[in-house]
């Protein structure tokens, strides 16, 4: 017993001179470090860059190539040989139309304008050679005439007969040439209403691609107001948007441009192609085509597209982000990081582009710009400049 108190004695002796050599007592707390003084901000570092204005309108898709195919009558349909969305070639047949009455008045007047234009040929190659001849007698007689061999009345009865035989010539051929140009509009209309369809009443696609549209049903009648089939060509697509009178003197053939179609979840560069120069009379808007890159995928025609146009372009100039400059009536100024403390700088700015602006005077490349907790600063405050979210 007397062992174990002397053992618990000496133990205790030595925690206490452990606790004594730390240097510290159970009733003692370490010190906090003081806290940093100034604005938490946070910086980055002024540069030269490129700028540009940007103007996005919405248009539309669509195929490069693509052929919308019209009946200018209505008929009815006696068979259908492919539906929409089938992959066709040129000279595959999509449906056969019952056109008998329309084929047979286009061959009359295929005929008709045959025999007009041989009629009318026949006449000119007559009349010709009636006048060459008579002609011909004028000269003679009056070279008779000078030796003496011929009289006046004989070259003057010569010269009637001349002018009467080319009036009579002028008026045959111009009653003829009317004909002729009755019967070529006839078969010019018939061949609108029959472009596509071959002598027997198929509708023959005129060029390979997707069939998009086909509104031909067997035992159903075709409009002569709504298409019978259209077909897209070329994967190759193209977009096609209205600009404002403002937009168009800005925009050029060979300029590039960004679209973006949702629908397809693709981006891409696309080219200007063309720029009309004359407003539509209804909308007083103007058409921009573009040509989209040959490798973009999962683009259908009809779909619907937003172009953003990079107009006003600045280049090697001051560019800081829009959210770090700050508006007090018409004033413009930023917070720059000088020496430890906000210093304010007011500036003019000039472009604004994708959450970007130009700044024409008040900074230099180089400086530190304070872009996040600007809003809290005086000119002089001090600052602390942290990463991420202050």
């Amino acid at each position: 017993m007397t062992k174990n108190r002397i053992l618990a004695a000496l133990l205790a002796a030595a925690l206490a001179l452990g606790l004594s050599a730390c240097g510290g007592g159970t009733d003692e707390t370490p010190e906090e470090e003081p806290a940093a003084a100034g604005v938490a901000v946070q910086v980055q570092e002024i540069g030269a860059d490129t700028i540009y204005t940007e103007n996005t309108v919405s248009g539309q898709l669509l195929a490069e190539d693509q052929s919308t195919i019209m009946v200018a009558v209505s008929a009815k349909c006696t068979a259908v040989y492919a539906e929409a969305g089938d992959e066709v070639k040129a000279g595959d047949m999509l449906c056969t139309l019952d056109l008998g009455s329309t084929l047979s008045s286009y061959n009359a007047a295929s005929i008709n304008y045959r025999s007009s234009a041989q009629s009318y040929n026949d006449q000119a190659a007559v009349f010709e050679k009636q006048i060459a001849l008579l002609e011909k007698n004028v000269r003679d007689l009056k070279e008779l005439f000078e030796i003496g061999a011929a009289s006046q009345l004989e070259i003057d009865q010569a010269e009637l007969q001349l002018q009467t035989t080319v009036a009579q010539r002028n008026s045959t051929l111009s009653q003829l040439e009317a004909g002729m140009q009755s019967a070529l509009s006839n078969v010019e209309q018939l061949d609108t209403v029959l472009e596509n369809v071959d002598a027997r009443g198929n509708v023959i696609a005129p060029i390979s691609g997707t069939l998009v549209t086909m509104n031909a049903t067997e035992g159903g009648f075709i409009s002569n107001t709504a298409p019978v089939a259209v077909i897209d060509g070329a994967e190759q697509m193209k977009a096609v948007v209205q600009v404002s009178e403002a937009l168009v003197p800005k925009l050029s053939a060979g300029d590039t441009a960004g679209v973006s179609v949702s629908a397809a979840n693709q981006s891409f560069e696309a080219t200007i192609r063309s720029v009309e120069r004359a407003a539509n009379m209804q909308t007083r808007l103007y058409t921009v085509t573009l040509s989209l890159p040959s490798d973009a995928s999962g683009l259908l025609a009809g779909m619907f597209a937003d172009v953003t146009f990079h107009t006003d372009v600045s280049e090697d100039t001051i560019v800081v982000p829009t959210e770090a400059v700050l508006t007090r009536g018409e004033t413009r100024y930023v917070f720059t990081v000088e020496n430890g403390a906000a210093k304010y700088v007011e500036v003019s700015t000039g472009l604004t582009g994708n959450g970007v602006t130009e700044v024409l005077s008040g900074l230099s490349a180089g400086q530190q710009l304070v872009t996040v907790g600007q809003a809290y600063l005086n000119d002089g405050d001090p600052v602390r400049i942290v990463s991420g979210e202050a």
